[in-house]
């Protein structure tokens, strides 16, 4: 009931790892595999190592969590490793690379070298850090955005090219419509919101060490909805939803909006990676109480009322 093909890639479920939560290591992603989830998205990656910030980089919220690792990864190369590690699984559950740089030289190197070892890229042109690269300089520009997605698409034919956008424009149809343009096979919305800001009380300081931090979680959930709504009408890709999912409920509002696919990050660090298989039993029991033969009945479901 919950099986899906999407972009040629065969899914048990469409509830994804999201990028940033134990997508570090092939073990880390293996034991979310088995916990469940229908895919995974790597945490990004570059060219070259990056240490990221210093701690502390996660602070809790009201309704979430604010975050500064920036974009901490081993480059290309180890990356590479830790993905050939994973080919065994990938036949049951799909593998991501979430990739990013400062150029589109860069996006297309990384996207050469890995290729062979992922079932599609998510192309991270979204941060709210400034150790991205262009960070969501790229995404909030829908030329740069569609140049760097050309230079991809035009180089990787062989591997689905799917865009992260961020929420911090004023249209985000606008760069969803250039992506599509550009040739992206697909879409991830949203990234996170921000940056924002939390200060210790006691002392006056900011908590995080980089002071600054995405905002992830259930509280961004009605933002990520009217995106994944608003972009549905306007492109004819599939799009991935995440922001704040932490239920079955969560699930369901997100593919009424229109997204084919789902995303888990934030409450991973609360539920545990067992969210997955949660998530997919109270889903599939809800689409058989209501009368639905599959999933894909419901996607897009609010626009048809």
């Amino acid at each position: 009931m919950l099986e899906t093909e999407i972009l040629g890639m065969k899914l048990s479920n469409p509830l994804f790892l999201a990028a940033g939560i134990l997508g570090t290591t092939a073990s880390s992603m293996r034991m979310v595999a088995n916990a469940g989830a229908g895919g995974i998205v790597t945490k990004s990656f570059s060219i070259e190592a990056n240490d990221g910030y210093e701690n502390p980089t996660i602070v809790k919220i009201e309704g979430g969590v604010i975050n500064s690792v920036g974009l901490a990864s081993p480059g290309v190369e180890a990356k590479k490793e830790e993905l050939k590690e994973l080919n065994d699984i990938r036949d049951k559950t799909p593998v991501i690379a979430s990739i990013y740089g400062n150029s589109e030289e860069v996006f297309t190197d990384v996207a050469r070298q890995t290729k062979d070892y992922v079932d599609a890229f998510e192309l991270n042109v979204s941060c709210p850090h400034a150790q991205c690269g262009y960070g969501s300089n790229i995404g909030e520009d829908p030329d740069l955005t569609y140049n760097i997605v050309k230079s991809v698409t035009s180089s990787i034919k062989d591997v689905p090219i799917i865009v992260k956008l961020t929420p911090n424009v004023l249209d985000i149809t606008e760069i969803a419509i250039s992506v599509q343009k550009a040739g992206a096979d697909g879409l991830t919305l949203i990234n996170s919101l921000g940056p924002g800001l939390r200060i210790d009380y006691k002392t006056g300081h900011p908590i995080l060490n980089n002071k600054f931090g995405g905002i992830a979680g259930p509280m961004i959930k009605p933002i990520a909805l009217k995106c994944v709504y608003q972009t549905y009408d306007a492109v004819d890709i599939p799009i991935f939803g995440v922001g704040g999912i932490k239920d079955y409920k969560d699930a369901l509002e997100f593919l009424y909006a229109g997204a084919s696919l789902l995303q888990i990050g934030t409450s991973i660090m609360y539920e545990g990676p067992q969210i997955f298989s949660k998530i997919s039993q109270d889903l599939e029991a809800f689409l058989e109480e209501n009368g639905y033969s599959n999933v894909s009945e419901i996607i897009g479901l609010s626009h048809r009322l």
